[in-house]
């Protein structure tokens, strides 16, 4: 079932969080945040949504990290239930997308919680005190790669690495509902 993230609360603080990654190290906000804005998405391996736009997250991750944006992923989902979204599918799928970037392991689910993720993807795009200036989609072309579409999450994020300031006019990502675990 689809799930729309909410808009943007301009400002909202970054929470912090210590997260194992992938490539076997332990991440905090520090340690990922760049020096004119940070990009925290929340991802799955099995969400159809996330699927279909893998390689244009990778692609403009990669080209923000050139603009000094830090970028990291964090998988939330219940992996009892979605065995999909085990750390080692979230491994296999960081290799095999060639991810320039940390995908973190939020098994408590307590930093979705603390971010209020909503679906998969979700991003979260910060200026560089860590103040919310993006929460809307990567791009205006869906699950469909469409030549010319414009790079909303892109556009954007370039904008709070150049004057600290994301865009007014956000469109809220649309994706899988994070698998919450039941009480």
């Amino acid at each position: 079932m689809a799930t729309l993230a909410p808009v943007c609360d301009f400002g909202w603080k970054a929470p912090d969080f210590s997260l194992p990654a992938t490539d076997g190290r332990r991440y905090r906000l520090a340690d990922v945040a760049g020096e004119r804005g940070t990009l925290i998405m929340f991802l799955c391996n099995h969400c159809p949504y996330v699927l279909a736009v893998i390689d244009r997250i990778v692609r403009d991750a990669g080209e923000l990290r050139g603009l000094g944006v830090g970028v990291a992923a964090i998988c939330a989902n219940d992996a009892a239930a979605y065995p999909e979204d085990s750390f080692a599918n979230m491994a296999a799928l960081a290799a095999r997308a060639a991810f320039p970037f940390p995908y973190l392991h939020d098994e408590s689910q307590e930093v979705a919680r603390a971010y209020g993720a909503a679906c998969t993807p979700d991003f979260f795009g910060f200026e560089a005190r860590l103040g919310l200036q993006y929460r809307g989609r990567l791009d205006d072309s869906g699950r469909q790669a469409r030549p010319g579409a414009r790079r909303e999450l892109f556009e954007a994020m370039a904008a709070v690495a150049a004057t600290g300031a994301g865009p007014r006019d956000q469109t809220p990502s649309i994706g899988c509902s994070i698998k919450w675990r039941t009480a």
